[in-house]
């Protein structure tokens, strides 16, 4: 009896990156285990999109486009390269309106892109309808997908193989073109039971030969059950990684489910022996990289605070740029609530994201205190409908501090209205900053913003981990002291010391300190002036004032980057501000000081 063919598809390069280095890695540096993986025999890759956009700009100072060229030469002209966009959202962690979203299919198109997975965080349709129709009429492949994930215990309404049907009609009613359909499982929390149901039901639904897939990661320690479920029910395809970036955080393992389907119906069509060298080759390529720990396990808590495998590690390494790496599994605890308040979005980007900084404000800030803004966004109805209706507390809670009324309004249409987005607002961004008016700049600056024209301007920065490095400067940097018979290592980093492990702000300098003023980050106030403090640890995006300005009572003076949400500083008095002691795009330690105002 002839087996049944499935077809894989690569993750190692979007995915796996994204999951295992928070998407910080350089092309030229994987770019030979691309060949290697085609000279295996692998010809159908994730390519791009995702956080393998932003975080080009952001963290590489790497072009997107470029980078899609050159895995294309790579993987070579026969290659199914496939990209992920999140609907409205295309490859950010905000709504877009339709001109950028069309730019979006257009752009992926000419840089050597056949087909976007296309889905929404919410399972609102309705998001999925015009950017949908924007990849097929750019001449693109369109893989629309529904978003799984499990309920936290005791939570019920949705998530569950009646309520993936219902997308899955929604999608077939609302006439959406598409070749293929996916089922994703950002987090890997599904269970094997739900799976199977529910790709048994779709298959039902669909039509005659319709490409049915599969996604999960190994997050939650299921994969390879829920892989086995779904291709028992009726998948065509399942999506894999290589070593070194698979397992935990990632996915299976081509080899480990190469081995976990032996002796059954099924085939992955691969050649075993090459596929053990091309890993080979990619552990190769990647060994100077910073894998961190948390990438390499299974986390028992994620079932129930359900944390997506692509979103963890970006998170966990932007925490490591911001010294507050300890606070990391008091949000994951957090996280169960925010998802029990928040309406039941899938936790895949942007709405992993949402959970991920309503949960990091909560445990920083004390419960509720500080709404993200793109979770209360969420709640309000501004990135569309959730699955069942959020918290009536927390949406009033979220109305109130963002002053933002409930909506029902289509994303679509109030981003038209919105002069700081679209195409013309990009245009504008850019003669501004004396940047080249391209199809390509005009993306970037409305999908980056900021670090986007940063990067257009040749003032991006390489923010990647390599062990090497991390060496080089330990070594060059690190002491003992021994006092009163106890030994300290202090490493210093600039203007912090890390001592034992944890990190301090501190001011080194020749001489006695007779005479010198405080360095520490006790907060300064006198009769007639305030020093300004960092509330969080983070960077400094904008400075909205100069020394010599007087300002109001409440004025915004600065704003400070931190998780990917912006921090407002406001000015507790009104008066001149008299000195300002950090630059813009400068890190910044939380009770750091920030500007004197008279």
């Amino acid at each position: 009896m002839a087996k049944k063919l499935i077809k894989v598809m690569d993750l190692s390069f979007r995915d796996g990156f994204q999951s295992v280095f928070g998407a910080r890695v350089l092309r030229k540096d994987y770019l030979p285990a691309i060949e290697a993986a085609r000279e295996a025999g692998i010809n159908h890759f994730e390519a791009g999109g995702g956080a393998m956009f932003q975080s080009l700009y952001f963290y590489c100072n790497e072009d997107a486009f470029k980078t899609m060229e050159a895995f294309r030469k790579a993987a070579g002209p026969e290659a199914n390269l496939q990209t992920l966009a999140r609907g409205v959202n295309v490859v950010g962690l905000d709504s877009q309106p339709r001109d950028i979203i069309k730019l979006h299919a257009e752009l992926f198109k000419k840089h050597g892109i056949a087909t976007i997975r296309n889905f929404d965080a919410l399972n609102d349709v309705n998001n999925l309808v015009y950017s949908g129709q924007c990849i097929v009429d750019a001449g693109l492949k369109h893989e629309v997908v529904i978003t799984m994930m499990a309920l936290p215990r005791g939570c019920k309404g949705a998530h569950d193989p009646k309520f993936y049907i219902g997308v899955l009609k929604n999608i077939l009613d609302a006439g959406i073109p598409f070749n293929s359909v996916c089922f994703k499982d950002a987090s890997g929390t599904s269970t094997p039971a739900t799976v199977f149901e529910t790709i048994r039901l779709a298959r039902k639904m669909l039509p005659e030969g319709t490409h049915l897939r599969f996604h999960t990661h190994e997050t939650a320690g299921c994969s390879v059950l829920c892989h086995k479920a779904a291709l028992d029910a009726g998948v065509d395809g399942i999506d894999l990684a290589m070593a070194p970036v698979s397992g935990g955080t990632s996915h299976a393992d081509i080899v480990t489910m190469w081995h976990a389907l032996r002796g059954t119906e099924y085939e992955l069509g691969i050649n075993i022996d090459k596929t053990l060298k091309a890993e080979m080759v990619f552990k190769e390529c990647m060994k100077d990289y910073f894998i961190p720990p948390e990438a390499q396990k299974v986390e028992p808590l994620i079932p129930f605070s359900p944390m997506p495998g692509g979103a963890l590690t970006a998170n966990t390494q932007m925490m490591r740029d911001n010294n507050i790496m300890d606070k990391f599994p008091d949000i994951i605890s957090a996280m169960g609530e925010v998802v029990k308040k928040g309406g039941f979005g899938t936790s895949v980007t942007p709405v992993s994201q949402f959970y991920f900084q309503q949960a990091f404000n909560n445990v920083m800030f004390g419960e509720w205190k500080k709404i993200a803004e793109g979770y209360g966004k969420m709640v309000l109805g501004y990135f569309g409908k959730t699955p069942v209706k959020p918290d009536a507390e927390i949406i009033k809670i979220a109305s109130k501090q963002l002053n933002l009324p409930q909506t029902t309004e289509s994303p679509l249409d109030i981003d038209e209205r919105d002069p700081g987005k679209g195409v013309e607002a990009s245009k504008k961004m850019l003669i501004e900053n004396g940047v080249e008016i391209t199809d390509e700049n005009i993306f970037i600056a409305g999908t980056c913003k900021e670090k986007g024209i940063a990067f257009l301007k040749g003032e991006g920065k390489v923010m990647v981990r390599k062990k090497e490095k991390e060496q080089a400067d330990t070594e060059a940097n690190e002491y003992t002291v021994n006092v009163n018979n106890k030994k300290y290592t202090i490493v210093f980093e600039g203007d912090n010391a890390i001592v034992n492990g944890k990190k301090y702000n501190v001011g080194v300098k020749k001489g006695s300190a007779e005479g010198q003023p405080s360095s520490g980050s006790e907060k300064i106030e006198t009769g007639d002036s305030i020093v300004i403090k960092a509330p969080v640890s983070g960077s400094v995006l904008k400075i909205l004032v100069d020394v010599g300005d007087v300002i109001d009572e409440g004025e915004v003076v600065m704003v400070l980057e931190a998780m990917k949400m912006e921090t407002e500083i406001k000015s507790a008095i009104g008066g001149t501000i008299s000195s300002i002691a950090v630059s813009q795009g400068q890190k910044i330690e939380a009770g750091q000081d920030l500007i004197c105002i008279k």
